[in-house]
């Protein structure tokens, strides 16, 4: 089948999955991003190798009616920040690989909620693409157990891993998968994390605290320390019985801080100064 894909790195699996099950790309449909989480460059290269068309632009409509027009039969999704439009008058099937338990965890992003929540068990979900995100009908999910210590780098590894077991099936077997498709009932929504929810808070206990900063992991905690906003990215902490206020700095070597929490203490690797934009947001929530 000769399809269009709309992702980025942390989903190039998927993309592999279906070249490797014998479909044809056309384009690749991408996002400008070079970051400490995701990048483009692997998916370009990809496509490039298989002679794949690139986009790094919102899909527009004349992209679609292109797309038809190349005989691209399917549209495949993941990790697309874009919203897309309608699909239907141009194609004949298009899905999306959501990283949750649908119909539980819609949203952008639910992997910092998965930690925070002290999941058990995830999951990578594929669905038809529908107008409202991530509620189409499912094909098929691949499940995972969480560790008691997850963290977002490891949980985002066995996302991207699962993605690319759950595409190789829906790739073997789409037509039968999509034809049996069972609506979503019931779900929950789960809304970006806004510059608040990621500020930790020293009067916390040491496993809450930790946890904290393990679900967001590269993506960033904010703690304010003596009056200064800090960048939290690794740390590590103890419980021990102490008498100092919980949020006081205690002991600095080189570049590590330790702070006191309610009952024990939160060493912070290589902190770095909060930009004073987001400062100006975190006082304003």
């Amino acid at each position: 089948m000769r399809f269009a894909i709309a992702t980025a790195d942390c989903y190039l699996g998927v993309f592999e999955a279906f070249v490797n099950a014998g479909w044809k790309p056309v384009t690749l449909f991408s996002m400008p991003i070079a970051n400490a989480i995701d990048n483009h460059m692997a998916v370009c290269a990809f496509a490039e190798k298989h002679r794949a068309a690139i986009q790094l632009s919102r899909i527009t409509e004349r992209d679609m009616r292109v797309l038809q027009e190349q005989g691209c039969e399917a549209l495949i999704v993941a990790c697309h920040a874009w919203r897309i439009g309608d699909w239907r008058p141009y194609l004949k099937y298009a899905v999306n690989f959501h990283c949750s338990p649908l119909p539980e965890g819609r949203g952008p992003y639910p992997l910092h909620r998965a930690i925070l929540e002290n999941r058990k068990t995830w999951a990578v979900t594929c669905h038809r693409l529908a107008p409202e995100f991530d509620t189409g009908d499912i094909l098929a999910a691949e499940s995972f157990s969480l560790e008691p210590d997850e963290c977002h780098e490891s949980l985002s590894l066995k996302v991207q891993m699962s993605g690319k077991k759950l595409a190789a099936r829906i790739a073997e077997n789409f037509l039968t998968l999509w034809d049996q498709a069972t609506p979503q009932q019931g779900g929950s929504y789960w809304p970006k994390n806004t510059i608040a929810d990621r500020v930790v808070n020293f009067q916390s206990p040491v496993e809450s605290i930790m946890r904290h900063i393990r679900a967001f992991g590269a993506t960033e905690s904010l703690a304010k320390v003596d009056n200064t906003w800090l960048v939290i990215r690794r740390a590590v902490g103890w419980p021990e019985m102490h008498n100092h206020s919980p949020g006081k700095v205690v002991h600095v070597h080189n570049r590590t801080v330790v702070v006191a929490a309610l009952d024990g203490f939160i060493s912070l690797f290589e902190p770095e100064t909060v930009r004073p934009e987001i400062v100006s947001i975190i006082q304003k929530q």
